[in-house]
């Protein structure tokens, strides 16, 4: 697969890096109807009829991603419940963009994060979110659950998610 590509992750959901979200044609042929960018460049707009929305956050641990889990997710679902499909992405398409799915399918699809690690695996296999990103979802699994199926775990290259071991 190439990280151009969309990844479908849900019936109305794709994740993707920015090169795919700026194609038109890609865009069109998967029926988007919103595209939401989470990095901290911006795109212009590619299709008239497509609704964009940016939210500009740094693919830095320290980021408080955390604070977006809630209104990019119910941005998402009120798309797909209105029969449209969001493509989220941010540069690489590898943790921002990824990361934020994993919440969505916590918070709306009411998978575990250890089951949404495996479904958003296996449907985009370069996912890979920051260790403050996996701190953060760990924290919004744990709210959303009242427990955990990940955990940060020591390794010789630093703390890493238990899904890595």
């Amino acid at each position: 697969m190439s990280i151009s590509q969309l990844s479908q992750v849900t019936d109305g959901l794709f994740v993707s890096n920015a090169a795919a979200a700026m194609m038109p044609v890609l865009l069109r042929s998967r029926h988007i109807t919103r595209v939401i960018n989470v990095s901290l460049g911006h795109n212009t707009r590619v299709i008239p009829d497509v609704e964009y929305l940016h939210f500009p956050v740094a693919d830095l641990p320290e980021t408080p991603l955390y604070d977006y889990f809630e209104t990019i997710s119910q941005k998402i679902d009120e798309v797909e419940a209105g029969g449209g499909r969001t493509l989220i992405h941010c540069a690489a398409g590898v943790s921002r963009a990824p990361t934020l799915c994993l919440a969505y399918l916590m918070r709306y699809h009411g998978l575990t994060l250890l089951a949404a690690h495996a479904h958003l695996r296996k449907q985009r296999p370069i996912i890979n979110p920051n260790i403050g990103f996996w701190k953060q979802l760990i924290a919004y699994e744990l709210y959303l659950f009242g427990k955990n199926t990940v955990s940060i775990i020591d390794s010789c290259i630093g703390p890493i998610s238990s899904v890595l071991e």
